[in-house]
This record gives C-alpha cells, sequence and structure tokens, in this order.
C-alpha cells in the first residue's frame, strides 16, 4: 500500500469520480483509476460502485476513508515538524476562493512566490458552501469565501462588509426610489448567485424569515454576469452594493426591513493551517490585506 494510492483514493471520494479526481490532481485518469485497482486488489475489496453513471463508495470505502485521511494528514504533520526545525524552503499551500473583485489575488500570489519560490500554490475557485467543505475535510489550506455569519470551525480575517442591494434597469418602476423593503421582492422576478453562494444564502435566509421563498429566474455565478442581465430587463438583480452602484445602466436600492450585509472573508480552519507553507503564505495574505 502506498501514498500516493491513498491520495489517489480520498481524491476520488471527495470528487465524486475518477475524471475530476484527475483534473484535480493534474495526472492522466487511467493512471488514477490503475492506482485505486491496485488497492482494491490488495485489500481484497472493491471501494467503489462504478455501476451508475456517478461514482459512489462501498460500504468497504466507507470504511477506509477516514483512515486514508488519518495516514495522509500523519504524513503532513511529518512534514510539518520538519519544516519547523529546517525552515520554510518547500511545501504546497491549496487555496479556493469565491469569485471576488475586491481582492487583488494575483498579485498576493505573485509577492508570495517571489518570497518563498519553492512552494508549490494551487489555487481553485469554488462556492462558499464547497470552500467551507474543504476547509474542513483540509482540502483548502485557505479560502476566500462570502456569508452572513462566519460558519462554525473557521475563523477568518474581514476583507469587505457591505450591504446587498437590490438593481433594476433604469426606465424600472422602481428606479425612481431608492430603498425597497424585502418583502416588497416576495413576487418579482430576482437574478441572483446561485445556491451554495454567501450571498444567496443570505438572501434565502432573510425571505425565510420573512415567510417566503424569493423567485429567482436566473442564476449566474459572478455578480457583473448578474448586473448584464438585469440591464437587459430580466429581473431585480441582488447584488453587493459595491458593484450595484458602480455601473451606470442600473438603478441601486437599499434592501431594507431588514437590511441585508455580507462579508468577504480569508478563512481557515480554527485549528490552523496544516503545514509551514500554508502557515507562512496565511500570514504573508493577512499582512498584505
Amino acid at each position: 500500500m502506498e501514498l500516493h494510492q491513498l491520495m489517489y483514493f480520498v481524491t476520488v471520494a471527495e470528487e465524486g469520480g475518477f475524471t475530476r479526481a484527475a483534473s484535480r490532481l493534474h495526472v492522466a485518469q487511467p493512471g488514477v483509476s490503475a492506482q485505486v485497482r491496485r488497492l482494491e486488489r490488495e485489500l481484497g475489496q472493491a471501494l467503489f460502485d462504478r455501476s451508475g453513471k456517478t461514482v459512489r463508495l462501498t460500504a468497504a470505502g466507507e470504511a477506509v476513508l477516514p483512515y486514508a485521511r488519518a495516514a495522509l494528514q500523519a504524513v503532513d504533520g511529518v512534514r510539518q515538524a520538519v519544516g519547523e526545525l529546517t525552515g520554510l524552503t518547500r511545501g504546497r499551500v491549496a487555496i479556493g476562493t469565491v469569485t471576488s473583485h475586491n481582492v487583488d489575488l494575483a498579485r498576493i500570489l505573485a509577492d508570495f512566490h517571489t518570497r518563498h519560490p519553492g512552494v508549490d500554490v494551487t489555487l481553485a475557485e469554488d462556492s462558499t458552501d464547497r470552500l467551507v467543505e474543504g476547509l474542513r475535510e483540509g482540502r483548502h489550506d485557505v479560502a476566500i469565501i462570502a456569508y452572513g455569519t462566519l460558519p462554525e470551525g473557521l475563523a477568518a480575517h474581514v476583507l469587505a462588509d457591505e450591504a446587498i442591494d437590490a438593481a433594476v434597469w433604469l426606465g424600472h418602476e422602481l428606479a425612481d426610489r431608492t430603498e425597497i423593503p424585502l418583502g416588497a421582492l416576495r413576487d418579482r422576478k430576482l437574478v441572483c448567485l446561485p445556491r451554495g453562494s454567501g450571498i444567496r444564502a443570505i438572501l434565502d435566509e432573510a425571505c425565510a424569515a420573512a415567510g417566503f421563498a424569493p423567485k429567482v429566474s436566473f442564476e449566474a455565478g459572478t455578480p457583473s454576469v448578474l448586473g448584464d442581465l438585469a440591464a437587459l430587463r430580466l429581473g431585480v438583480a441582488i447584488l453587493p452594493s459595491s458593484i450595484a452602484r458602480k455601473r451606470a445602466d442600473l438603478h441601486p436600492l437599499r434592501i431594507t426591513r431588514p437590511a441585508l450585509r455580507g462579508r468577504l472573508g480569508l478563512a481557515w480552519r480554527l485549528a490552523g493551517p496544516t503545514s509551514p507553507a500554508a502557515s507562512a503564505w496565511l500570514a504573508h495574505a493577512r499582512g498584505y490585506l
């Protein structure tokens, strides 16, 4: 049994398929499949059910997964102990981020690479829900997430804290107003970020507390596209205030009763990063920000 076989097995389990696992690991898909099958032959049990369209863990796979993760974490612990004694010369940092226009992440990464050229850094863009899951499971060392209330088990450096506005095209019947109660959005078609994003979670929770579900007619993964959809009269956009108020083709409305606010934060596990490289990147990013 080899460590890379356990890494491939855990990655397939987390990604739900061999192709996505191979993409995340930056290796060929047949290589991942072959190594997992070798592990299965050694254990004498199938770890995945491959009969359907999606790959699922078998009962044996479910039993093996926590031990495989523990073995990989133990190896990381060995590397961390040595790294703390010898200094940071090499390592790996896994970073996740939501789509954001408020953080010059490229500059932070470039400056860090200049200081620590031996550290490999990976960057993945995803929804807040999946990023939080990745932080908790150790797939990400740090992540930039959008949230209303900080998820349990995480700490965060707040990067932005602003109102969430509604925005309409300039000729809309609401374009002569400066604010709108949340309840007045009950029967209006909305354009919003998809489920799993921080702003969408804040909107859904506020609407549920007010006794209704929002009518989201269009979803898009980036705020700029939401603004485009609203400008084309396809619905009322739900956007961060900074974005809603800088577009000349939209009229912003402050949402009230209740006011909605969202935060953008650089988050990490409360227990701290798991390697000297991740700790160094977090310190660098917090200092830069």
